[in-house]
């Protein structure tokens, strides 16, 4: 239901507490002092059937003798009692209500789903259970049991715990940091982290959000609203269980890897969320975030009155991947003449310990003009030599001087270790985050860097595939049903030699012996063309074939390859009597001697859906542990980044007499992984260890693939009912043809279409241009495109029509769905010169049929008044005209979508 119904949350006229009591200890008192001692200026009710007045208020004994339907009920009474208030609160009409009773379970049939069965009859949002409540700093809304009203700021902070959102409560006011409001979800039978993800990131009255995350219901709803929470501000994370074992039946080496908490990792990251590990960093983040906007650039300049200080946020600084930024030789000479001699000449700026207010000034001034640097951390040691409280004011003197001269001011951080009592004030008036050490001081900085660059992640355009990469989905569908269909779960060798053929995935052959001699002929031609041998047994029972001396390296006899047969079948029967054995396999022994060894894969996470797994390989995989994951789809950049969060990446490159290995080989390797997790969704496992690598490509020494039907109640969008984050819808694609015989394509857009859009955007005249986007547009840059050709398809699509012969953009149609995915709001652009063939038309009748599959109620959209043609072409497709009651010149039209749902796959 997403944000449906929010806007009451946060923002009620009315407010009803039932369980208020007028006893000391009650849940339900504390909410209504928090209540009133909040100052909120709506109506207070209560429902109590023992009172007829607590604290001076008129109880009633039941909800519906209510004068009116609360926007905000507060249920704070016995567990077996809720699921009835709650289904009373739906038929009176209540908007949302808070459940702060525990102990309401969790599974099918509990009290917890009874409620959420009730609310869900009636639209009822609901908070909980088990939480602590909500606090809304816009309202005057305190409807919680928290000890106190945290200062109003700008920060939401949306937290599965209670306690959590308690301390942080605290603290804030401790740190005069304020938020916009807090939340704590509890138990989520409803309104989830999702829900307000999308109620927060579009809320102008917060700047940057909070989470406190210990698990994800609905993983595809959260990377959705994530992703494009973190696109407008900075969404910082801290999730415990860090430690938790994930992976503790996995029978792969990619599963084993594949722990969970390394998984979430993985989410945090694609959606363009910072991380933290602990409360302590929170606070960090929060520090900075609520004084700090997000800036260009990582270079940090550090001034110091204590040389030993300053080097320790130089080593913190290399810690987290920061930069230390340059000193210009024009500041140099400034400072060479403000300072005295013996001031340190290179950064980090030691002004000596005798510093004093003028001559911290002096050398700050020099640093804020210094184009090198992108932000400054200035720091202090006590000394009975000078002030330091005076420095201070200094410090945010000069701040306040800067931020008022520039539009960017560039960002400050503080360190006055052992502050006193007067100095915190200073800067907390100058709005200049202050910390106790430098290394949490440098650490903010690097929160903020490392928020600007998954942005920029985010927006980046990444590169196209290889044009020659066209799998085999066919081929590879008909190995996993034939395999399914005789009760496999894992794929013997041949059936896997097939399958990656389909993708153009090297892997050594696989040749069936059930015997010696029928391995003997199978090994002939490899040892012919002197080649040594390697002998494999095959069993649908063993997984982990070293574990039973089911392997045999390097044979270069026929003798030695019918010994080995007989070796490893009568090892394999004693060590697993109850095993089913088809016999082995012959594999040609690849000798790479200058390869790296590498491990790439799949996992299946219970929460995120498949995984992508790259690391070192080898037999000590898991010892070694040198890993990184990410969630597919995943296009060539983000395969790169994938590889460069692992130690062995570092010996790809070229070493000694070592050539570098072909890393974009080993790129596209993964690429094709994670293609064929979106194409067979029935795979559950897939393991690739050993892949050597080397300056000739790659090739795949070993593999296990397990796969298992696909489960009803799990079937969603065609061919990925799993992932997390929706990938390239294929099935969209359609070839068509213009009234002028104009043969052409049209398809879902990606991220790599971004060179399409420049001279598409050319040959739409100016008047045509400003019909579309209500407004003349002089520049297509990057910040401009990439709107458009960076989408999430689980909110929105995006149809663009190319010309086949030419390979030209000749015109674009855009669905953006609402959070609730209820309505969707259209735009349409066609190349000038292709007006008049029927491309507008065909369009807006794809759009259509799209989000008639998609389930939405209306599609609509905006149009000028004098954009007739448009105008006319709505009424032609059926849709409602009415004149904008916000805009003369413009129009709204809505076209309601009938229920008969389209099939993607008959168009």
């Amino acid at each position: 239901m997403s944000t449906y119904r929010l806007d009451k949350l946060f923002s009620p006229r009315s407010v009803a507490v039932v369980g208020a009591s007028p006893r000391d200890t009650s849940p339900g008192r504390a909410v209504l002092r928090n209540l009133r001692a909040a100052g909120f200026e709506g109506s207070v009710s209560l429902v109590n059937p023992h009172y007829g007045e607590i604290e001076g208020i008129k109880a009633v004994k039941t909800i519906q003798e209510l004068p009116q339907a609360p926007d905000l009920l507060v249920i704070a009474t016995p567990p077996q009692s809720v699921p009835g208030i709650v289904a009373a609160a739906g038929e009176k009409g209540a908007a949302t209500a808070v459940i702060i009773t525990a102990g309401l379970g969790h599974a099918e049939g509990s009290l917890a789903d009874a409620c959420e069965k009730a609310a869900r009859a009636t639209g009822l949002r609901l908070v909980g259970p088990n939480c602590l409540g909500v606090l809304s700093s816009r309202a005057k809304l305190n409807a919680s049991f928290a000890a106190r009203m945290p200062p109003a700021g700008e920060l939401a902070l949306v937290s599965q715990s209670g306690a959590i959102t308690a301390g942080l409560i605290e603290w804030s006011a401790a740190h005069d940091i304020g938020f916009s409001a807090a939340v704590s979800l509890g138990d989520k039978v409803d309104v989830d982290f999702g829900d307000l993800l999308d109620f927060f990131a579009l809320d102008g009255a917060t700047r940057a959000i909070l989470l406190y995350i210990e698990s994800v219901n609905n993983a595809r709803k959260f990377m959705s609203a994530a992703r494009a929470a973190a696109r407008i501000k900075p969404v910082v994370v801290v999730k415990s269980g860090r430690h938790a074992q994930g992976a503790k039946a996995a029978q792969t080496h990619t599963g084993a890897l594949a722990g969970a908490d390394a998984v979430y990792d993985a989410a945090f990251r694609r959606a363009g969320l910072l991380r933290v590990l602990d409360l302590d960093e929170l606070f960090a983040a929060a520090e900075t975030l609520g004084r700090v906007r997000p800036f260009p650039g990582k270079r940090l300049a550090i001034l110091t009155n204590g040389g030993g200080v300053g080097v320790l946020a130089v080593d913190r600084l290399a810690d987290l991947d920061g930069t230390l930024a340059a000193l210009s030789p024009a500041t140099m000479k400034r400072l060479d003449a403000e300072l005295p001699p013996i001031w340190s000449r290179a950064n980090p700026v030691d002004i000596a310990g005798d510093a004093d207010a003028p001559r911290y000034a002096a050398a700050f001034e020099a640093l804020l003009e210094d184009r090198e640097n992108d932000a400054i951390l200035v720091m202090n040691v006590p000394t009975a030599l000078a002030s330091a409280d005076a420095a201070a004011r200094s410090i945010a003197a000069c701040a306040q001087t800067h931020r008022n001269s520039f539009i960017r001011p560039k960002p400050v951080f503080a360190v006055w270790v052992g502050s006193s009592d007067a100095t915190t004030p200073i800067f907390e008036a100058a709005g200049i985050p202050s910390y106790a050490t430098e290394s949490d001081a440098v650490r903010g900085f690097m929160h903020l860097v490392r928020y600007r660059e998954a942005l920029e992640a985010l927006m980046a355009t990444p590169p196209s595939l290889a044009q020659d990469f066209k799998p085999d989905v066919a081929a590879a569908r008909g190995v996993v049903e034939r395999a399914l269909e005789r009760g496999r779960t894992w794929l013997d060798p041949i059936d896997i030699t097939q399958l990656l053929a389909a993708y153009s995935i090297p892997i050594a052959p696989a040749l069936l012996a059930r015997n010696g001699e029928e391995a003997a002929a199978a090994a002939r031609p490899f040892l012919a063309e002197g080649s040594g041998v390697v002998v494999k047994i095959l069993s649908p029972d063993i997984v982990h074939k070293s574990e039973v001396g089911g392997v045999r390296l390097n044979l270069t006899s026929e003798r030695a390859v019918r010994d080995a047969v007989a070796d490893i079948l009568a090892r394999a029967r004693a060590v697993k009597p109850d095993a089913r054995i088809t016999g082995v396999t012959i594999h040609p022994m690849v000798v790479r001697p200058k390869a790296r060894e590498l491990i790439a894969g799949i996992a299946d996470d219970p929460t995120f859906g498949p995984v992508i797994v790259f690391g070192r390989g080898g037999t000590a995989v898991e010892v070694i542990g040198d890993k990184a994951l990410a969630l597919p789809p995943l296009d060539l950049e983000l395969a790169r980044q994938l590889i460069g969060r692992t130690r062995v990446s570092r010996v790809l490159k070229a070493y000694r007499d070592v050539p570098a290995a072909d890393a974009d080989a080993v790129a596209l390797l993964l690429v094709k992984l994670a293609q064929l997790a979106a194409d067979l969704p029935e795979l559950r496992e897939l393991d690739l260890n050993p892949v050597l690598a080397d300056q000739n490509g790659l090739i795949a020494v070993d593999a296990r693939i397990a796969v298992a039907p696909v489960e009803a109640a799990r079937r969603g969008p065609p061919g990925h009912p799993r992932f997390a984050i929706r990938p390239y819808p294929k099935e969209w694609e359609r070839h068509a043809e213009l009234r002028d015989g104009t043969k052409i394509l049209v398809r879902p857009v990606r991220p790599e279409d971004e060179p399409l859009y420049p001279p598409f955007l050319t040959a739409v005249t100016q008047q045509d241009l400003r019909l579309r986007f209500f407004a003349p547009v002089k520049e297509f840059g990057h910040t401009f495109i990439v709107r458009f050709t960076q989408i999430d398809y689980a909110r929105a699509m995006a149809f663009i029509a190319i010309e086949e012969s030419s390979g030209n953009m000749l015109g674009v149609v855009r669905l953006h769905a609402d959070a609730n995915y209820e309505r969707g709001e259209y735009a349409v652009l066609v190349r000038s010169d292709f007006k008049g063939r029927g491309l507008g038309y065909l369009l807006m009748q794809m759009i259509i049929d799209y989000a008639r599959a998609e389930d939405l109620k209306v599609i609509e959209g905006q149009v000028l008044a004098e954009n007739t043609a448009m105008l006319a072409m709505c009424r032609e497709l059926g849709f409602d005209i009415a004149a904008d009651p916000g805009d003369p010149d413009a129009c709204i039209v809505k076209l309601a979508i009938s229920n008969q749902r389209a099939d993607a796959s008959a168009h």
